[in-house]
């Protein structure tokens, strides 16, 4: 039987994100945005929260979100401001690397220190390069073997919280000639020696999220910081973006949100030709039509949570829901500033700043097309669409 009842756990998780959203976040998102950061004390009640350590373990001092609570709550925190969520929720994306394949001693060192209220910290995914993003088996980092350890070597750019992390899951290569069957992944302090932070993007959209590049000159590795062997990189990154591309689902479908009820607000208050402009068909059929894939991208990101909390395959339904949601998040912020007309086209209305947020749904943790590739590698193999089993 199909079940849409929420436990009281979850229904409390969200309610919390949303209040927090909605009393620290909002107030101060357009702010923050302008400035390109995050004042420390909103770090701090959000990591006082449990926002900045959701998903790691109880065990280690964090939330133990299952998937599907994470993403409901990513959804409120992206409703409150995109570039904000981006940072608080980095955390959950450096560490479902770790949470696939680091051994006890590795969960030990690194999750608490996530995981303390009083001195947050950050760690940062560590995979897209100037010449390797989509295309994963072009990764140029290179790992090499030492009699005590490992030299890294290489440049990643685009990282979020790179430039405020403690600590970073990275992706290389020990063998480029071997492709996929090359990559392994590696756990390097900020601390190390020849660890540098290098340009700090300047971004269309969320804004106050850090993205930075990061390099690795000759930094010696321990050996007990070797995550992913060689040859297993590429199925940790696969199996990880399984995992969290329902949370990004979820953060289109959060700013989509807070994008329609901005211009539904708008369209009641806004009058002409003597009558609410949500009285014109032409305004009352958009707003409809958000509303109608608001609800549809919500079930979408569900389901692929839910399937990734039950530990069955989600790849397919992940796909789905990134896809719908990011495009979801573009369509309907554009119209929402459309709904505006000349004043959402101005940066001291909210919608403005929702449409620049709304752009990277299609873009990070898989492009718009990349979602679709693997959509349709998975019909390829299709030969019965029944869809009871």
């Amino acid at each position: 039987m199909v079940d849409f009842e929420l436990t009281e756990e979850q229904k409390a998780a969200c309610k919390m994100a949303h209040e927090f959203a909605l009393n620290e976040m909002r107030p101060i998102a357009l702010e923050c945005d302008k400035e390109g950061k995050i004042p420390d004390e909103l770090i701090k009640k959000a990591a006082a929260a449990g926002l900045t350590a959701m998903a790691i373990p109880e065990e280690y001092g964090g939330g133990g979100l299952d998937q599907l609570t994470a993403a409901m709550v990513s959804e409120e925190l992206f409703w409150g401001c995109a570039g904000i969520a981006t940072t608080l929720g980095a955390n959950s994306l450096a560490t479902t690397p770790m949470m696939i394949a680091a051994n006890d001693d590795q969960r030990q060192r690194y999750f608490p220190r996530l995981c303390d209220p009083d001195d947050p910290k950050f760690a940062a995914f560590c995979l897209t390069e100037p010449g390797a993003g989509s295309d994963a088996a072009a990764i140029s980092t290179t790992i090499q073997e030492t009699d005590d350890g490992y030299i890294l070597n290489g440049q990643k750019c685009f990282i979020t919280n790179g430039g405020i992390a403690d600590f970073y899951t990275v992706f290389c290569t020990f063998d480029k000639e071997k492709k996929y069957g090359g990559i392994g992944a590696v756990i390097v302090e900020r601390a190390y020696e020849g660890v540098s932070i290098g340009k700090k993007e300047d971004k269309m959209g969320i804004r106050a999220s850090n993205t930075t590049e990061v390099i690795f000159d000759n930094v010696k590795v321990p050996k007990e910081n070797l995550l992913v062997p060689m040859g297993q990189g590429f199925y940790n990154v696969m199996t990880t973006l399984d995992l969290t591309r329902a949370s990004v689902a979820a953060a289109g479908v959060g700013v989509a949100r807070a994008a329609f009820e901005e211009a539904l607000k708008y369209a009641k208050e806004r009058v002409q030709f003597g009558r609410p402009i949500i009285a014109q068909q032409s305004i009352n059929f958009m707003l409809a039509e958000m509303a109608m894939k608001i609800e549809a991208g919500r079930r979408l990101y569900q389901l692929a949570a839910w399937k990734a909390t039950k530990g069955l395959p989600c790849s397919l339904e992940s796909s789905y829901a990134k896809a719908f949601g990011g495009d979801l998040a573009m369509e309907v912020t554009t119209n929402a500033v459309q709904i505006h007309g000349g004043y959402g086209y101005m940066k001291e209305y909210l919608v403005e700043k929702l449409m620049r947020d709304a752009k990277i749904m299609q873009i990070y943790e898989g492009t718009a097309q990349i979602q679709r590739l693997v959509i349709g590698a998975n019909l390829m193999g299709i030969t019965d669409a029944y869809p009871w089993g």
